[in-house]
């Protein structure tokens, strides 16, 4: 009776092949969760960092773990599989959540605003990262081969109108001309791709599933809008009032699909929940202290729980999801 002898290494090529396809298939989206994050962590500053200083540090250092763990993935995907990379520059949505990275270091440098060098160093790679961003998704949208209408959704915000984020620490850091520069961009081309996302959204079909949750992505552009817009005039005026409250309409227009979103199974895209959210409450604590209004002060305590319970169910079903290795799979 012969036995044939199988190779030492037949067993050990599944687990590879599949780790091997898992860092392949690793989303730039990922950095949503940083966004999201950094959105919790500057909103519980903003209520009131001297509640729980030590909770919001903690918080701030969970967040910059997560960004250097996902960005450490992320370039190691991008020298073992370049091409890989390359397939998603390429792509039609995931393009626009390259300019999270960027989007991630100038909220990073919000949360570490109280270091000033470390903020600084934070901002200035933010900045110039999305405003070069900026340009590459702008340009491929401009002489592009392959997008249609049917392309457009909310994740377009991201590379231009993501500019608006730059005069939160700007204004702090002392560079007030270019955090307006940064900041018309950002609030010219909101309206801009608006108009153009609403079109696609009344009269092609519903976005899908997958790509549903990213509707909350058209919270952000006026709460963040206001935010920035009321630190570089120093107060509140009309202007102001208009960015805030047609956030707080948008937020009413979600609210009132909220069986909606409910029944959808958590993805990765459910991340996009959590920054609009988080830039809603920012906004909304700030027109509190800015009106002194008890009111506004209520409703910002009431969004900072929901969101911060958000948050807490994100990172479960991410965690559950990654154990599951529900993640990272073709599409």
């Amino acid at each position: 009776m012969v036995v044939k002898e199988v190779p030492m290494n037949t067993v050990q090529t599944q687990p590879d092949t599949e780790a091997t396809s898992r860092l392949m298939h690793f989303p730039v989206s990922f950095f949503a969760m940083v966004m999201g994050l950094s959105g919790l962590t500057i909103a519980w500053k903003t209520a009131g960092a001297d509640m729980l200083p030590s909770a919001t540090l903690n918080l701030g250092i969970f967040t910059s773990a997560i960004m250097l763990v996902i960005s450490g993935i992320y370039f190691m995907k991008l020298v073992r599989y370049p091409q890989a990379v390359l397939d998603e520059l390429h792509h039609p949505v995931r393009l626009n959540f390259f300019p999270a990275f960027s989007i991630s270091l100038l909220l990073l440098s919000v949360v570490w605003n109280s270091h000033e060098q470390t903020s600084l160093l934070l901002w200035s790679a933010g900045t110039l990262i999305q405003f070069l961003m900026t340009l590459y998704v702008m340009n491929s949208w401009i002489h592009h081969t392959h997008y249609t209408l049917s392309h457009a959704n909310p994740s377009w915000f991201i590379p231009v109108v993501g500019n608006v984020i730059v005069p939160i620490s700007g204004v702090h850091l002392g560079f007030i001309e270019l955090s307006w520069f940064f900041f018309s961009i950002g609030i010219v081309f909101w309206v801009v791709l608006m108009t153009m996302i609403l079109y696609r959204l009344f009269f092609h079909e519903p976005l899908p599933a997958r790509l549903t949750p990213m509707l909350f992505i058209l919270l952000a552009p006026p709460s963040i809008g206001f935010i920035s817009y009321s630190a570089l005039t120093g107060g509140l005026d009309n202007t102001g009032r208009i960015l805030y409250y047609i956030a707080l309409f948008l937020s009413m227009l979600l609210l009132s699909n909220i069986l909606r979103f409910i029944r959808i199974p958590f993805f990765i895209s459910s991340w996009a929940y959590s920054f609009p959210l988080a830039a809603l409450t920012i906004a909304t604590t700030k027109m509190g202290h800015l009106l002194q209004s008890f009111w506004f002060d209520m409703f910002a305590k009431i969004l900072l729980a929901f969101l911060s319970l958000l948050l807490l169910w994100l990172v479960v079903q991410t965690v559950k999801a990654i154990a599951g290795k529900k993640l990272c799979q073709p599409e």
